[in-house]
């Protein structure tokens, strides 16, 4: 029984001696500091890590979103930039009849606009699509006849090619 409980050298059982066990209170106490300290340094270190994870994963979903998209040069973004320009200058704000007005009346009995909205959105999309289209050059679209003989012949290079 001397050996299951623990023994203080000047005392009754351990467990029994208030100083034994109010340094063991402190010990767990001091131990317990510890532990949250290194867990905040933990935490802390995963944020920056988790932080470091975010930011490759968004350059990362952008790669991939820009994978097929064609290269565009600086010169032609100020193109299309002008062209866009070009075409919401060109379009007539001013004429009331492109909106719808929602009027409203306060308590004192004067009348508010309570909301605005353009009703010819599609006109001026189709403004600003037709100014930048005009930059370019229409390409032609395949045929599906095109693509198989393009296939055909690309396979008896492969196979060429392996042959020798």
């Amino acid at each position: 029984m001397d050996n299951i409980i623990n023994k203080c050298n000047n005392c009754e059982p351990a467990w029994l001696c208030e100083d034994c066990f109010q340094k063991n209170q402190t010990m767990n106490k001091e131990e317990l500091e510890k532990e949250i300290s290194i867990l905040k340094e933990r935490v802390e270190a995963n944020k920056t890590m988790s932080e470091g994870y975010v930011n490759d994963l968004a350059k990362l979903q952008k790669q991939l979103e820009d994978v097929n998209k064609p290269e565009i040069t600086p010169m032609m973004i100020d193109e299309i930039h002008s062209a866009v320009e070009k075409a919401v200058e060109g379009f007539d704000f001013e004429n009331t009849g492109n909106y719808e007005f929602e009027f409203g009346m306060d308590y004192d009995g004067k009348v508010h606009v309570e909301s605005v909205g353009l009703q010819c959105a599609y006109e001026l999309t189709d403004q600003i699509v037709t100014k930048v289209c005009n930059l370019f050059k229409e390409a032609d679209c395949p045929t599906d006849e095109e693509n198989e003989r393009d296939n055909k012949e690309a396979e008896q290079v492969a196979d060429q090619l392996n042959k020798e």
